[in-house]
């Protein structure tokens, strides 16, 4: 499938002020899962010194440094990429590794520990998550349908445009949420029954609720052993496949932002944004 996108960003300050440094994170993420065909990144005021570069995660970053004072910052980003995954229920799972709680193969496991470290699940994370093991009878790929089934079913969705994830104990709580709220929520629940699981953004070929108005989207991926990183999208109850172009991944939401960065003044600041996607075959 062939997605042509087009996202536009703007910051608007009441007064003048002076931009600190600004992370940008909307060059499709080299993951091998298509084809880059086109990719552009305009920005105004101009920067003084621009960096491309991958960060932390493996993501494509553009570092920006400004000097002059400015009212607005304008960040508009275009690509035309080709998606290539054709089957993404093609899974097979490494013989040895088919039975949960989740065991990595040893060459693995220091690599993928920060993204399976559950900290403190609240009750509520923690009884679902035993309910899922105990639905899906000690099976991997079993797990993962059952919770996509859950969510999808479970979680009413809804558009909020700024502000942080909600925890997922306030999303089970509400029984409602934007994608990033559930895709929280799916990440907390993988790593409590023992799988690698991280934050993903990037772009959908439709949206789950059928509006007009497009969004940059969020899903979770799981680390599956002998199949690797593999999406879910809970919103839509669908694995992940030529129908999502990801942009960054992350083990938390912050570090998978698509602008990131501060300014200096006295200024209150407000965000709006355009995006545009257009499909095909």
């Amino acid at each position: 499938m062939r997605f042509d996108v087009e996202h536009m960003t703007t910051y608007s300050y009441t007064e003048p002020v002076t931009l600190g440094p600004q992370t940008v994170r909307l060059r499709p993420r080299h993951d091998g899962g298509f084809r880059e065909l086109g990719y552009s990144l305009l920005v105004d005021p101009a920067p003084v010194l621009r960096q491309e570069r991958l960060d932390a995660e493996g993501n494509l970053a553009t570092r920006m440094w400004f000097e002059a004072e400015t009212r607005q910052l304008r960040i508009v980003s275009r690509f035309t990429v080709d998606t290539l995954e054709s089957d993404p229920f093609g899974l097979v799972l490494d013989t040895a590794y088919r039975a949960l709680p989740v065991i990595y193969p040893a060459d693995e496991e220091a690599a993928l520990a920060r993204y399976r470290d559950a900290g403190s699940p609240e009750a509520s994370v923690r009884a679902l998550a035993d309910d899922i093991v105990a639905r899906s009878a000690g099976d991997p790929l079993a797990f993962l349908a059952v919770l996509n089934d859950r969510l999808h079913t479970g979680i009413e969705r809804e558009i909020r445009d700024e502000g942080a994830p909600q925890t997922p104990a306030e999303t089970l709580a509400r029984g409602r949420g934007a994608c990033r709220d559930q895709t929280v929520l799916f990440v907390s629940l993988c790593r409590a029954a023992g799988f690698a699981a991280r934050f993903v953004s990037g772009y959908q070929d439709r949206s789950a609720m059928d509006a007009t108005e497009r969004h940059l989207h969020a899903w979770p991926e799981v680390y599956i052993p002998g199949c690797g990183w593999s999406g879910l999208d809970p919103t839509r109850g669908i694995a992940v496949g030529a129908t999502h172009v990801a942009v960054a991944a992350a083990r938390e939401p912050a570090g998978a932002m698509p602008v990131e960065g501060t300014y200096f003044g006295p200024a209150s600041s407000r965000l709006s944004f355009d995006v545009r996607i257009k499909t095909g075959p």
